[in-house]
């Protein structure tokens, strides 16, 4: 049935389904202290040292020559780490501002900005002055591996242009801007992954649902609490973004196909037509696994919907379940539909009524 928003609940439950708080309830203090305080120092190692180093750089002509300079080739060198992150940057950038442009949400600012950032005393360099000094083209990082699948949902519009977003006054900071920061740090971290577009849209519920938690001793704290449970969610759903594990048992290609052998068991008919359509799981299935079906409907069914994957006790097949309910649910139109009908039919899922697909998924779930 969900979980109820009220009291923060849900963000308690997601903390824990998520494996972020343990069980014993004694214990949540100190953790979380120790994480948040983890978090801190993610923050001035990743995102503050390379400016003071630039700063520092600028200082001393002597040093720059003898040690590191822009143009130094060595792997070594803190400039060709700093110009690799603003790929990355420029990529995680491009994909958060538009973050849910049918919501004011992310473009509002956040009542909790980073101190230790947006400190005026301090001269470090924030994210969003690296993605204006960086002249870089952003097409050239354009990293998106779907293939035919578009990754963005023809149901979100998005503004044309950077220029449309408002620009927030010194010393406030948007949503969009804690979420960049967010997937920056965790693309730093995890440099095997690094960042692969579509995490934004993972990330955006679990922030969503932290930054609007009711109690406010929680709230502050959402954008460390949003990283450790986008890690440890990353860590479950990771192998779907690792386009070198696509094939393998644990790769993307093996769960789309798994949704059509579990649709062949609940409706023989359905799997046949869409078989002899030459409708592959690929063609839609790729962006309703791979990004927790958060690009098919809107944010708070979304977060519904994540109540009962993140409760699912063996991790995800429910969502296979759930995907497959999708499809018996349209399956008369399926059914009539030739090819172009049926394709804008699963590129655009018509039923936005999550509680009744969820309840079908069950169903399914029950019938084995």
């Amino acid at each position: 049935t969900g979980i109820p928003f009220d009291g923060g609940l849900r963000c308690l439950c997601w903390k824990i389904l998520l494996n972020y708080l343990p069980l014993e309830k004694a214990l949540w203090s100190s953790l979380l202290k120790k994480q948040r305080d983890l978090y801190s120092q993610f923050l001035k190692e990743m995102i503050i040292q390379p400016g003071i180093a630039k700063a520092n750089l600028g200082v001393s002509r002597e040093d720059v020559t003898l040690e590191d300079h822009p143009l130094n080739p060595n792997p070594d060198s803190r400039w060709n780490t700093y110009f690799k992150d603003n790929e990355v940057l420029l990529q995680i950038d491009k994909d958060v501002r538009r973050l849910y442009p049918d919501m004011a949400f992310f473009q509002r600012p956040t009542d909790y900005p980073c101190l230790l950032i947006l400190d005026p005393q301090n001269e470090f360099e924030t994210l969003r002055k690296r993605v204006e000094q960086t002249t870089l083209k952003s097409q050239t990082v354009a990293r998106n591996r779907s293939g035919v699948t578009n990754v963005s949902s023809p149901l979100k519009t998005t503004p044309n242009s950077l220029s449309e977003y408002e620009v927030l006054p010194n010393g406030c900071e948007a949503h969009w801007e804690v979420v960049e920061r967010i997937l920056f740090i965790y693309a730093k971290l995890n440099p095997g992954i690094a960042y692969v577009q579509g995490m934004n849209e993972i990330v955006g519920p679990l922030y969503y649902t932290f930054a609007t938690d009711p109690n406010s001793e929680w709230k502050e704290h959402a954008e460390a609490d949003t990283f450790f449970c986008f890690t440890n969610l990353m860590a479950e759903i990771r192998d779907n973004f690792i386009k070198s594990l696509d094939d393998s048992q644990c790769g993307i290609t093996y769960k789309m196909e798994k949704v059509y052998s579990t649709l062949k068991e609940k409706d023989v008919e359905l799997y046949l037509k869409l078989q002899e359509q030459n409708i592959k799981p690929q063609f839609f299935a790729f962006r309703w696994l791979t990004l927790l079906l958060s690009q098919e409907f809107l944010l708070p069914d979304v977060i519904r919907i994540w109540d009962s994957l993140f409760a699912d006790d063996k991790r995800f097949d429910f969502l296979l379940l759930v995907c497959c309910a999708m499809l018996t649910l349209i399956r008369d139109q399926l059914l009539e539909g030739d090819f172009t009908l049926n394709m804008r039919l699963l590129q655009d899922y018509p039923i936005s009524d999550v509680h009744l697909i969820l309840k079908k998924a069950k169903e399914l779930q029950d019938s084995k």
